[in-house]
């Protein structure tokens, strides 16, 4: 089992789940999405393993975000459209992203919840 989270140095949520999954005892390796922003082709293998709507990649708080007033447009863009947006600026999709590799499927979740990792995790 491979587990991959994607997040931002200077996000508190970020330390958090960072710090969560080290007093935990779990394993992971740590990939800095606004370096190493997702491919479109990543963030749809992902999307469609995670089971939620596309709109919950979206870091809906951030600047970059309200700048774009995506808000109002994400309802009029198709999915590839969506993903090639997410792509282009790791800044826009949401962190911590917890993406656990373990045979076929992927187990995903944007986001820090609890309760959530640790069902994921298992």
């Amino acid at each position: 089992m491979k587990t991959t989270i994607l997040c931002y140095a200077r996000c508190s949520t970020c330390k958090k789940a960072l710090k969560w999954m080290e007093d935990n005892g779990y394993k992971y390796d740590s990939r800095p999405i606004d370096a190493e922003n997702p491919s479109a082709k990543e963030l749809e293998k992902w999307h469609q393993a995670s089971g939620l709507p596309l709109k919950r990649f979206f870091n809906t708080s951030g600047v970059i975000y309200r700048e774009m007033g995506l808000k109002d447009k994400l309802k009029d863009m198709s999915q590839d459209e969506q993903y090639k947006l997410l792509a282009s600026d790791g800044m826009l999709v949401k962190r911590p992203l917890l993406v656990v590799e373990s045979g076929g499927k992927p187990k995903v979740y944007p986001g820090f919840r609890e309760k959530e990792w640790s069902e994921i995790l298992g």
